[in-house]
């Protein structure tokens, strides 16, 4: 069982950054993938980014170069450092925990980012 608590989220103006966090509490499984995805009201929710355990990473193309996300295995974090943001990039942001299998994936419950012009 996988708990996630995302923490960061806020009101910057554009150009600005904000640094994501999430911690995840982990009972009898193994995480293999982790990540962020964003929604906005209305739409499809979309991957931002992820990491798996051996150091994989993937970026939506709208953040690449904008966005950086990195892991701390020792205290079962992953963390979105988000540059350069866009009004484009305001939406709910999720993370989501994978394990190796076919499980399904366990998701937290969105941090609002919010980025003004």
């Amino acid at each position: 069982q996988v708990h996630l608590v995302e923490s960061g989220g806020g009101l910057v103006q554009a150009g600005g950054s904000l640094r994501l966090s999430c911690v995840a509490s982990v009972r009898e499984f193994k995480i293999d993938a982790m990540g962020w995805f964003r929604q906005t009201p209305g739409k499809q929710r979309e991957l931002v980014a992820t990491v798996t355990s051996g150091g994989i990473t993937n970026y939506a193309d709208s953040v690449k170069g904008r966005f950086a996300i990195s892991r701390d295995n020792a205290k079962n974090t992953v963390y979105l450092q988000m540059n350069s943001l866009k009004p484009e990039d305001t939406a709910v942001y999720y993370c989501v925990a994978d394990g190796f299998g076919d499980e399904q994936p366990f998701w937290g419950q969105g941090t609002q980012v919010t980025v003004s012009t």
